[in-house]
């Protein structure tokens, strides 16, 4: 396919890379051909997607810590990426109550270094930055937030998230300058990313799937909260249509695009839930009818016409499609354990097919 033929025999940094969406991608990235260099300080869950992929033999991993500039500048002074993709974060909104400093640390510092270290680079690089759709200001409003609305966070993890859009900004202004800079910035936001290969804590699919393994009935919070929920395919295609746009056309240097799904339609955890169980039989659980006492936001919606317009993307899959992969992938981890690599393979070739077939691209 032309728009990510770019990426063969390219060098390609992926931060986060032992992280669910970032072991996705740098699976992803080694199928097209690229050369990726994983940055991770550590693998984060057990189960690890990133030791089930056997991605230790397909990419150059690295453990560093982010926070660490000496060796990320060495890094990037000796690989010379052509593309970078930071998914290094500290992810979990309730975690960020627990430990607020780890958060900050994590997802300002490690974009502010990031940042530095792009400055030791004296080649072209494209470069997409992920934070989240929580970086918007959620005054819980059903029309989806665009891409030049009022950023804003009530908690740690979005206030953090906030931070580094406001560190990008002022690297662009002082550092990066549109006109002379080799160095090429965009900023991703999605929504909420569901699919195989996720064990991260306090998530509703891994929650339930960690449960269901051990034959037990997991516990629902909010079940009637709404997300605009893509599969993690969806949003990891996504950046990269989004840093080969960039790489081949200066225009989009220092812009920001939302990815989630075109449909206006949410879907609350409990239809979530309720899709699942149509592909994994038998699966049940209960709902906790308690207050909550953590603010967590109920509605969230993102506008992503700018990149249907400007990127010719949008997600392409049915939340059925979704809940299907998903359900699938975990059902064939539990059964054959030595042959997700390979399906997780197949998941992206059959995506790839999508993308030919309802997108028109080649």
């Amino acid at each position: 396919m032309n728009v990510f033929k770019l990426f063969k025999n390219k060098t390609v940094v992926v931060t986060g890379h032992t992280g669910f969406k970032g072991s996705w991608l740098s699976l992803w990235l080694s199928l097209l051909g690229a050369k990726v260099i994983g940055i991770s300080k550590s693998v984060p869950t057990k189960p690890s997607n990133f030791q089930i992929l056997n991605l230790k033999k397909k990419i150059i991993d690295k453990r560093v810590d982010l926070k660490d500039k000496k060796k990320l500048d060495k890094l990037f002074k000796l690989y010379k990426p052509d593309f970078v993709f930071h998914l290094a974060a500290q992810a979990l909104v309730r975690k960020s109550y627990i430990s607020p400093i780890e958060t900050y640390n994590s997802n300002t510092i490690g974009t502010l270094n990031i940042l530095e270290s792009l400055r030791v680079l004296k080649k072209k690089c494209a470069v997409v930055l992920i934070t989240s759709d929580k970086v918007y200001k959620n005054i819980e409003t059903i029309k989806g937030y665009k891409e030049n609305d009022v950023l804003g966070g009530k908690d740690p993890y979005s206030g953090s998230k906030v931070a580094a859009e406001n560190i990008i900004a002022s690297y662009l202004s002082s550092f990066f300058d549109g006109k002379k800079s080799k160095i090429l910035i965009c900023v991703a936001r999605a929504g909420n990313v569901i699919g195989g290969g996720d064990w991260s804590s306090d998530r509703i699919i891994p929650d339930c799937v960690k449960s269901w393994s051990k034959n037990k009935i997991p516990e629902i919070r909010n079940p009637n909260s709404t997300r605009p929920w893509q599969h993690v395919l969806e949003a990891v295609a996504g950046y990269l249509v989004l840093g080969s746009n960039l790489f081949k056309n200066k225009k989009f240097h220092g812009q920001s695009f939302n990815f989630g799904p075109l449909s206006k339609k949410n879907y609350k955890v409990i239809e979530l839930l309720k899709s699942i169980q149509l592909n994994w039989k038998d699966k049940k659980w209960y709902i906790n009818k308690k207050n909550q006492n953590l603010f967590e936001s109920k509605l969230l919606s993102l506008d992503v016409s700018k990149a249907k317009k400007y990127l010719k993307w949008r997600n392409i899959l049915s939340f059925e499609e979704i809940s299907k992969l998903t359900a699938e992938w975990y059902k064939n981890y539990y059964e054959n354990k030595l042959n997700i690599s390979h399906f997780s393979s197949k998941q992206i070739y059959f995506y790839e097919k999508c993308i030919k077939e309802r997108l028109k691209i080649e």
